[in-house]
């Protein structure tokens, strides 16, 4: 075997040798994408030598954090950053969320980078929330604070849901209290964000209801209500007839941003009575992939853009798999792949979180998306990762 052939074949655990294909010819934009407005969710590296084990206080390599997400800006994507493809729950903690949301502002207001930020809840502990009217006030007192970390820092706010918020809600007029009074208060439009129960069991029944035809009359009624203050909604429940059902009753000038991590292509293409925009974690993944994509549909080439999303979905799908929650783990190893951070790691000890038969089958996926942009790097990387996992050919 040649040195040619060695940086673009590899033998992968029953698969047999496994030769990559072209990387895929992806652009940056010259100027901004208008079709769709889209932000990419992204991911919190740590710092190499930090102390990122389970429980642990996240450590995090600020230099390659900022540094990928002026990646995404570079290819014209917003960012979406502290939700939960940052590990938000799963890892990154208050203190590093709230310096992390600063950071990423003032690198947006350098760069002229389109930026939102997650305010939850999740400095409570948990154990610590009474029931009843002071747990909601403990909430919102919650909710206050990480809203203004967001706002102080020139960023857009997504309301994300709170585990905090479905533990002690009694009924649908304690959900509706809650975010009445925060839309309410805050000075400029915000994006509310409807998590599914397979991004966070601990979010069942929110709305009010495990019905999800009940939660979504709740939901609605508070964005007709208020529409004045929201841009948007950001809805995770891997339902493409739901979503489509949802954009079309949604009040004018109120955005559906996709949250389907499987179905996107066509949500973000839309049909006759409209589209998607998108806040999605698999964006942070296929980011070169994306941003040409909608550079098609700037230019009107519907057809191509199509193609070029649907081309990715197989890996998304993929990565976003039941445990869904352990999609970050996928996020996290494609990015080490593409030479974007120097090591396999996460906050939280998160790393372990997949199978080696999962990454192995992400590399695959990725290389038939054409996402690994530098294939003797990447296979340099998946080499390491079989061999420090006891796999030798």
């Amino acid at each position: 075997m040649t040195a040619v052939d060695q940086r673009v074949a590899i033998a992968l655990p029953g698969r047999g040798i496994h030769t990559l294909g072209e990387p895929g010819e992806w652009t940056r934009p010259t100027s901004p994408i208008t079709s769709r407005i889209v932000y990419a969710a992204a991911h919190v590296v740590p710092r190499a030598t930090g102390d990122n084990t389970p429980g642990a206080l996240a450590d995090i390599d600020w230099d390659a954090t900022l540094a990928y997400r002026r990646e995404l800006w570079s290819y014209g994507l917003g960012v979406a950053d502290a939700m939960d493809t940052a590990q938000r729950g799963m890892g990154l903690d208050w203190a590093a969320t709230a310096e992390l949301i600063r950071r990423s502002g003032a690198e947006a207001a350098r760069v002229g980078g389109l930026l939102a930020c997650g305010a939850g809840t999740d400095q409570l502990d948990l154990d610590a929330v009474p029931t009843g009217p002071a747990g909601l006030e403990m909430v919102l007192g919650a909710y206050r604070e990480q809203i203004a970390v967001v706002t102080e820092a020139g960023a857009d706010v997504i309301v994300m849901a709170s585990r905090a918020l479905a533990k002690v809600a009694a009924s649908p007029d304690d959900y509706r209290y809650v975010y009445s009074t925060l839309l309410r208060e805050v000075d400029r439009p915000v994006i509310l964000h409807w998590l599914g129960t397979m991004f966070d069991p601990a979010l069942a029944g929110y709305w009010g209801s495990t019905d999800i035809d009940e939660a979504t009359s709740v939901f609605r009624g508070l964005v007709d209500e208020h529409a004045d203050k929201v841009d948007g909604v950001k809805v995770s429940l891997l339902d493409a007839q739901h979503e489509i059902a949802l954009r079309r009753a949604l009040p004018s000038g109120v955005r559906l941003y996709t949250g389907d991590d499987f179905n996107y292509p066509e949500l973000i293409i839309g049909d006759e009575h409209g589209h998607s925009d998108a806040l999605l974690g698999i964006f942070a993944g296929i980011y070169p992939a994306a941003s040409t994509a909608l550079q098609e549909l700037d230019r009107g080439n519907t057809v191509r853009a199509e193609e070029i999303l649907r081309s990715t979905q197989e890996l998304g799908r993929h990565i976003f798999s039941a445990p869904t929650y352990y999609y970050k783990t996928g996020i996290a190893f494609l990015s080490w792949l593409r030479g974007k951070q120097s090591g396999f790691s996460m906050v939280g000890g998160l790393a372990s979180g997949r199978s080696v038969e999962h990454l192995t089958q992400l590399f695959v996926l990725a290389d038939r998306a054409g996402l690994l942009d530098d294939p003797a790097l990447a296979v340099h990387r998946m080499e390491l990762f079989l061999e420090l996992n006891g796999v030798t050919s």
